[in-house]
């Protein structure tokens, strides 16, 4: 199993072209998210049809590029509005998302989880 912990989880807002690869959507994160694609953070990206997802994240030797193509139905992708262009999610939500769920209209309970400060 692959395992990318200690990065924090960045879905890019909006529709990607699936077509880019490691250059092209190392691009969009420097670019449009003014972020570092060597974080160790990951970056999700998801097409216009909602059913495909990439993924960008480095490790300590390279970068890595996942894909997934669902068979049927569509990912609850948050979009471009208002200039959003990145969200944050916790590892629960991206786990819901991937399984189905839309992660924006659940909440987690208050007491559920301490906040912690990120820097």
């Amino acid at each position: 199993m692959l395992t990318f912990g200690g990065g924090r989880l960045f879905l890019v807002a909006g529709a990607t072209d699936m077509r880019k690869s490691f250059n092209g959507l190392a691009g969009i994160v420097r670019e449009k998210l003014e972020a570092d694609p060597m974080s160790r953070h990951l970056f999700f990206f998801c097409n216009r049809g909602r059913n495909r997802l990439k993924v960008l994240v480095a490790d300590e030797s390279g970068m890595w590029v996942l894909s997934k193509r669902l068979d049927r139905g569509t990912f609850a992708w948050p979009g471009a509005d208002d200039g959003v262009t990145r969200v944050e999610y916790r590892a629960e939500q991206l786990a819901l998302l991937l399984h189905g769920f839309d992660a924006e209209r659940l909440r987690a309970r208050p007491w559920k989880r301490r906040f912690v400060h990120s820097p």
